[in-house]
């Protein structure tokens, strides 16, 4: 075992640097995108609009594509924190937001919607100077 360490020292400082940016990166990130969600963003029973309605078909299409694509990629990196050093489970929840697939939005609702999650978002929003979510 330490001779495989030893040998494969270099991914393994690389792997700790990425999973002490990942960890920084999301105290930093996800309260400020909590801050910038509409307060009125799950009070609807359905998703209303899409992103990039306005934008032209081909570059909405590269758009999803590419938001997805970046979603399956930090949920296999989540996965793989899982064993290795890092923030598996907050990796994964970070590409699950990312990715479409069908009943999206009721299952975000349902997070939102469970009291310590929705306590814990409306604080972030107050020392944001922002209002409550309003489900």
């Amino acid at each position: 075992m330490v001779q495989w360490i030893q040998s494969h020292e270099m991914i393994l400082w690389s792997m700790a640097v990425i999973s002490v940016v990942t960890f920084v990166s999301t105290l930093v990130v996800v309260p400020l995108l909590v801050i910038k969600i509409p307060s009125d963003y799950f009070a609807h029973g359905k998703r209303t609009g899409g992103m990039w309605v306005d934008r032209n078909v081909a570059v909405r299409w590269i758009l999803v594509l590419a938001k997805n694509l970046l979603g399956y990629i930090l949920v296999a990196v989540g996965i793989v924190m899982l064993v290795l050093p890092g923030q598996g489970i907050l990796t994964i929840v970070a590409g699950m937001m990312l990715l479409n697939f069908p009943g999206k939005y009721r299952l975000e609702r349902w997070i939102v919607s469970r009291q310590p999650v929705l306590r814990s978002i409306n604080w972030a929003r107050l020392r944001g100077g922002k209002g409550p979510l309003v489900l």
